[in-house]
């Protein structure tokens, strides 16, 4: 067994044998990537880094490193498994289908700076350069279709989601085809970019990051339980903090946009820009108490313990430690 999995086998988790997870205090997961070089520069991890969120040159080192070499070597496992189940069939395919990982987690917790961050990692390893990353975003309805059917309010739901969109999205990945296309989002406008597209072509790995990413399957009317795009999945993360702070990272990040991206008058949040700082905290607490909270109760973690791994973040964003299912 490697340096790597030695660690993981007598890591924090032994305290409970019982647990089918193992979970690492940070100094020892940082442990992992002492004989690793960090190859992210201080100005591409402040190019990462998301609003709010805590990332510098040490967490990218002690958190984000051991993560990625973790993930390669579950890419380099699935590519010799790949190799042996055709020798196996008899057949001769010589591209597997693209590794897909999802990242979950709430509003405001960091999700998109982890995606992005093992993204621009994973893509360093020369076994798997071509790295695609792909936001569960672009797959909401468009806000006229939101307003038809009442979701405006619920945005973020699972229900205003186009989830067969996403489905056939992940099926194509999953089904090796040479190029296949999401839709994108735009943060600016609060809508979906009509004419744009993310093509995703041949990629060595997929991340897939949102909300709702592991959500389970649905029952059908007729009783039968559907396919849910978590099922694609070879490895799953969960971004995770206490519901206390990350609605206060919310209110936080409300209050730099008013001073940054809400003065842009193509904006459709224009008309927060001139709130004061207390009217913005009030309408900020008022969102989050009518949407983002509710939804992170009732959807997002509720699907905390279908991941493979959850990063445990403290009040100042930092990951605290690290719990992986056992294999």
């Amino acid at each position: 067994m490697s340096a790597f999995g030695d660690v993981l086998a007598t890591a924090d988790g032994s305290r409970d044998p019982s647990s089918p997870y193992v979970e690492l205090e940070r100094a020892t997961w940082a442990s992992l990537a002492q004989a690793s070089t960090n190859p992210l520069t201080y100005d591409e991890i402040r190019r990462l880094r998301g609003l709010g969120t805590h990332l510098d040159l040490e967490e990218v080192q002690q958190i984000y490193l051991p993560l990625s070499r973790l993930l390669s070597l579950y890419v380099e496992s699935a590519g010799q498994l790949h190799r042996r189940t055709e020798q196996f069939l008899g057949r001769q395919q010589p591209r597997r289908t693209p590794f897909v990982i999802g990242v979950a987690g709430s509003v405001a917790v960091g999700k998109s700076t982890t995606a992005r961050v093992l993204q621009e990692l994973l893509a360093r390893w020369p076994e798997h350069p071509n790295v695609a990353l792909v936001t569960t975003d672009g797959f909401l309805y468009p806000n006229s279709e939101l307003e038809r059917r009442g979701l405006l309010g619920r945005k973020g739901f699972p229900e205003s989601y186009d989830r067969r969109a996403l489905m056939r999205f992940v099926v194509d990945i999953k089904s090796g085809r040479d190029e296949v296309e999401a839709p994108i989002y735009s943060h600016l406008v609060y809508d979906i970019r009509r004419d744009e597209k993310v093509v995703v072509r041949h990629p060595d790995i997929v991340i897939v990051e949102g909300l709702n990413v592991l959500q389970p399957a649905t029952t059908r009317d007729d009783g039968r339980t559907g396919l849910a795009v978590s099922d694609f999945f070879d490895f799953s993360v969960y971004v995770d903090a206490a519901t206390s702070d990350i609605q206060r990272w919310y209110v936080e990040r409300f209050l730099r946009l008013r001073e940054t991206a809400f003065q842009d008058p193509a904006s459709y949040f224009r008309k927060y820009a001139s709130l004061t700082e207390p009217e913005a905290v009030a309408e900020a607490t008022r969102i989050w108490n009518a949407i983002n909270g509710p939804n992170l109760t009732q959807n997002v973690l509720p699907t905390r313990s279908r991941a493979t791994l959850v990063l445990r973040k403290d009040r100042d964003h930092s990951v605290r430690y690290v719990r992986m299912r056992k294999l």
